[in-house]
């Protein structure tokens, strides 16, 4: 399968090259031009377990790897790693569904996408006989970070440096990071918030190129990467074949989801999957305070030019959402020049405003919808009132997503963590007052829910801190090129 740069026609790759590079060399993201060129039926995955149709649909996608790399790379990602063989369980809650992304070994949905980059990268390298070391480079607002070390820790030949915003992930968060062990990993905090981080990576991909280095090659854990972005499609065909098996709908029906959105990558996953033939009827992109997608949507403008807020749901405090580049490549069918015009569009004056027949496009498939703070609390205490459910904040701003913009058929809101994540907001929208150590606080939601804590959280308290570093936002590059150089981390 050949791979395209969004803001380049000329430079092709395979897939297996696409996931070892994690971004173009004129920084733009890999992208098929083409989905019908797949043929994939979406019927036959149907009656599949979540391994088997994790296979397939890797395979139709990424199919320089044969079908025996992606059976074996598969099962090592994901077998015994998950609370349940379904990986990403469908379950009612009221007239709606909640598919659960947060049952693997970092309780975020990340999980399902970086169980697995490692293996994509791992076995590319060597089909392209990668003798240099790989060194990831990520930027993460909270779930990322740790999903990334989980997956890519003691993995040979690849290092990884992850960057946090400094006051911008919940306490548990950064405690699943700064104690992650292994020789070759560093953690970093830095002053400023995620689009500063996702920025200053972006510029250090770009120094590392003009520098000629070549003892290194530097590539992406984020969703910019499309190893990372593809096995997310996996769960929306997953989720389908879930509601026919409970009788909820019939084969050719169209579903909805909704899907609390900050970088884009977990939604453009569902637009991928509506490519690739899945009855797919709206996508509800749910936003935080933090509404550019929300507006661009229903205008046509993007502009980070605004305030920026830090909410109770961190993973989505995000302005420029870096794979929205991909949708606009879709949408403006393959016409990579203009892409490339909105991005610098963007970069140089923060806005770019698409043509009226791509919002109109855009508008066939997606709506928004967003809540703030407050909203968001209320919603959590009243979907574990009316239905006994609870949910971490950002699936709570799905949820009232939902109730904003309640489509024809069935939806599936997509739970992006577990509520012990963001636990301080959590036992506020239950009424109960805060207690100062954020630990004890998942002491007190288990005690007054019965929701046990997942065993990935349990006792991160005691563990030690590994990882200490704060530094300014434009020190990242200088970070970069200093850590490369060193030959032991």
């Amino acid at each position: 399968m050949i791979y395209q740069s969004t803001r380049n026609n000329n430079e092709l790759v395979n897939s297996a090259e696409a996931v070892v590079k994690g971004i173009a060399d004129d920084g733009g993201l890999y992208m098929l031009s083409d989905f019908s060129k797949l043929n994939f039926d979406y019927k036959s995955v149907l009656n599949l377990t979540a391994m088997e149709t994790a296979e397939k649909i890797l395979g139709a996608l990424l199919d320089d790897f044969s079908a025996g790399q992606m059976k074996n790379m598969v099962e090592k990602a994901y077998k015994g790693r998950f609370e349940t063989d379904e990986l990403t369980p469908t379950v009612k809650v009221g007239n709606d569904f909640v598919l659960e992304l947060f049952r693997g070994p970092t309780s975020a949905f990340k999980d399902v996408a970086l169980s697995m980059l490692p293996r994509l990268m791992t076995e590319g390298r060597k089909m392209l006989s990668k003798e240099n070391d790989t060194v990831i480079l990520t930027a993460t607002s909270g779930d990322t970070g740790k999903a990334a070390l989980e997956g890519f820790h003691d993995v040979e030949g690849i290092k990884i440096i992850v960057f946090y915003p400094d006051g911008g992930v919940s306490a548990v968060q950064k405690a699943q990071m700064v104690t992650q062990e292994g020789s070759n990993v560093c953690v970093c905090a830095v002053k400023g918030n995620f689009d500063d981080a996702q920025t200053g990576v972006k510029n250090a991909f770009a120094a590392f190129k003009k520098s000629g280095i070549t003892s290194v090659q530097l590539s992406s854990a984020n969703s910019i990467n499309i190893g990372r972005l593809v096995p997310q499609v996996v769960y929306y065909f997953t989720a389908y074949s879930s509601l026919v098996k409970m009788g909820e709908i019939n084969v050719g029906d169209k579903i909805n989801f909704v899907v609390p959105t900050g970088n884009f990558g977990d939604i453009l996953a569902g637009y991928f999957a509506k490519c690739m033939g899945l009855p797919v009827n709206k996508l509800i992109c749910a936003s935080n305070a933090n509404n550019v997608l929300t507006d661009f949507i229903t205008t046509g403008l993007y502009d980070r030019r605004r305030e920026f807020f830090k909410t109770i749901s961190p993973s989505m405090d995000i302005l420029v959402s870096s794979n929205l580049e991909r949708l606009l490549y879709l949408l403006s069918d393959g016409d990579a020049e203009k892409v490339a015009t909105y991005m610098k569009d963007l970069n140089e004056k923060g806005y770019y405003k698409v043509s009226d027949d791509i919002l109109e496009k855009l508008q066939e498939t997606f709506v928004a919808a967003y809540c703030n703070d407050e909203e968001t609390l209320k919603t959590i205490k009243k979907v574990y009132d009316d239905n006994g459910y609870l949910c971490d904040t950002h699936t709570a701003v799905a949820f009232a997503a939902n109730y904003l913009k309640p489509q024809e058929g069935k939806t599936v809101i997509l739970s992006t963590a577990s509520p012990y994540k963001f636990p301080v907001a959590v036992l506020s929208a239950l009424g109960e007052d805060n207690i100062d150590n954020e630990f004890r606080v998942m002491d007190r939601i288990r005690a007054l829910t019965g929701v046990p804590i997942p065993k990935n959280l349990a006792g991160l308290e005691s563990k030690p801190v590994l990882h200490s570093c704060v530094i300014e936002k434009d020190e990242i590059t200088d970070f970069v090129m200093k850590k490369v150089a060193e030959e032991k981390w």
